[in-house]
C-alpha cells in the first residue's frame, strides 16, 4: 500500500474558474481518510485528480514518492468505487468481479485465488454464481468493492459509494466497510461523502473542504471537540454548534463572556489580558446544553418548537426579533410537553469554545 502527498495542489478549468487552491496534504499507509464539504466544495474533484481522472492544473501529486501527475489513471496502482456499482448485467458476480483481471492476462489460478479471497472478505461467496439483477443494493455495491480488491491497488479511492442506498442499507454497508478496512489494516483508502455519520465513524482522519481550500485536517473527535473555525464548528455535528456573541469580561487560564443575550458563558480556552473586552462568539454545541435553575446561567428562551426523538428531544429558540441563528438544545429523554416553557441553560466550560473574527482563540 502507498503514502500519498499533496503539495500546492490547485484546479482550473478553463484557465479562469478556479475550484481548489493550495491543498497540501500528507496521507500514510494505512489511513482512512475522509473528505467531507458542502456541495460545490471540490471534494469529488480532488478524487478524481488522484485517480487521473482530472488534470492537475498547479502542485504536485506524489504516491509511495513517485511524482504521478502525468502519469494515466491505469497506472497509478489505484482503484475506484463510484456512487453507481456499474456491474456489467450479463456478467454473474465471480465475471465481473475478474474481469479486470482477465484484462490484465492474469492466469486463471490467479484469478480465482484474488476472486476468492475478495469473496471472502466481503462475505460474497454464495453469491458468485449470481446476476447482478438478483442481488440487493448493497451486495452490488460490495462487488463492486470486491472488484476493486481483486486488484490489489496501492490506494482505493470511494465516491459517495453509499448515497444510492436506503438508510437501513447505508447503515449495514458502512459497517461493512468499517470491517472491511479492519480486515485489510495496510490498505490506504480515501473516501469522500457528504454524510457526518459515515465521515465520524470511518476516518481516521477527516479532511474538511471550503472556500477551494482546507478548512481543517484531523481525528473526528479532534473536529468535533476542537474545530479550529467557525465553519468546521457548525459543518461536524448535527445539529450544528450553537453561536452566541458577547465580550470577554475576564481573562486568564479559563476565560468569562458576557454575552448579548443576557447569560454568561465560561470556557476552559485560556486567554491573555489584552484580551479583555473582545467581541467574541461562543459556541456550544446542542448536546452540550444542561438545564439549570440558578441565576447563573448561559442561555435562556422560550421553547419553540419541540422535536422528540425518543432517545433524545430537540428544542428550538427562534429569537425571532434578531437575525441570529436558531439556538437548539438536545436533552436526553422525552420532553414532549416542554413546548411555549421558559427554560435556562448552562456548560461544562470544557465544551464551550471562543471564536474571534471565525476562528478559534484555541489554536492560535
Amino acid at each position: 500500500m502507498a503514502d500519498l502527498k499533496l503539495t500546492d495542489v490547485a484546479k482550473t478549468y478553463g484557465g479562469k474558474v478556479n475550484v481548489l487552491n493550495n491543498i497540501n496534504l500528507e496521507i500514510e499507509k494505512g489511513e482512512l481518510i475522509v473528505f467531507v464539504g458542502p456541495s460545490g466544495c471540490g471534494k469529488s474533484t480532488l478524487l478524481r485528480m488522484i485517480a487521473g481522472l482530472e488534470k492537475i492544473t498547479g502542485g504536485e501529486l506524489q504516491i509511495d514518492g513517485q511524482v504521478v501527475n502525468d502519469v494515466p489513471p491505469a497506472q497509478r496502482g489505484i482503484a475506484m468505487v463510484f456512487q453507481s456499482y456499474a456491474l456489467y448485467p450479463h456478467m454473474t458476480v465471480r465475471e465481473n468481479m475478474s474481469f479486470a483481471l482477465k484484462l490484465a492476462k492474469k492466469s486463471a489460478a490467479e484469478i480465482e485465488e484474488a476472486v476468492n479471497r475478495a469473496a471472502k472478505i466481503l462475505q460474497l461467496d454464495d453469491y458468485l454464481d449470481r446476476l447482478p439483477k438478483a442481488l440487493s443494493g448493497g451486495q452490488r455495491q460490495r462487488v463492486a468493492i470486491g472488484r476493486s480488491i481483486v486488484r490489489d491497488p496501492k490506494v482505493y479511492l470511494f465516491d459517495e459509494p453509499l448515497s444510492n442506498l436506503d438508510a437501513a442499507l447505508r447503515v449495514a454497508t458502512r459497517i461493512e466497510i468499517a470491517q472491511l478496512k479492519e480486515s485489510m489494516p495496510d490498505s490506504t483508502m480515501i473516501y469522500v461523502t457528504h454524510d457526518q455519520v459515515e465521515a465520524m465513524t470511518l476516518a481516521t482522519r477527516i479532511v474538511v473542504l471550503a472556500n477551494k481550500g482546507i478548512a481543517q485536517v484531523g481525528t473526528p473527535l479532534e473536529l468535533y471537540e476542537r474545530p479550529e473555525n467557525e465553519f468546521v464548528a457548525q459543518f461536524i455535528g448535527s445539529p450544528a454548534m450553537n453561536l452566541l456573541a458577547g465580550e470577554i469580561v475576564e481573562t486568564g487560564d479559563a476565560t468569562t463572556v458576557k454575552l448579548d443575550d443576557g447569560g454568561t458563558a465560561r470556557s476552559a480556552v485560556p486567554t491573555q489580558t489584552s484580551d479583555m473586552g473582545l467581541k467574541v462568539n461562543i459556541g456550544v454545541r446542542p448536546e452540550d446544553m444542561m438545564l439549570t435553575e440558578g441565576t447563573d446561567y448561559l442561555f435562556s428562551d422560550t421553547v419553540s418548537i419541540v422535536e422528540a426523538l425518543g432517545e433524545v428531544t430537540q428544542l428550538y429558540f427562534e429569537q425571532p426579533s434578531t437575525d441570529k441563528d436558531t439556538v437548539i438544545a438536545k436533552l436526553p429523554g422525552i420532553h414532549s410537553d416542554i413546548r411555549g416553557t421558559a427554560l435556562k441553560f448552562t456548560a461544562d466550560p470544557a465544551k464551550v469554545q471562543i471564536f474571534h473574527h471565525g476562528q478559534s482563540l484555541y489554536y492560535r
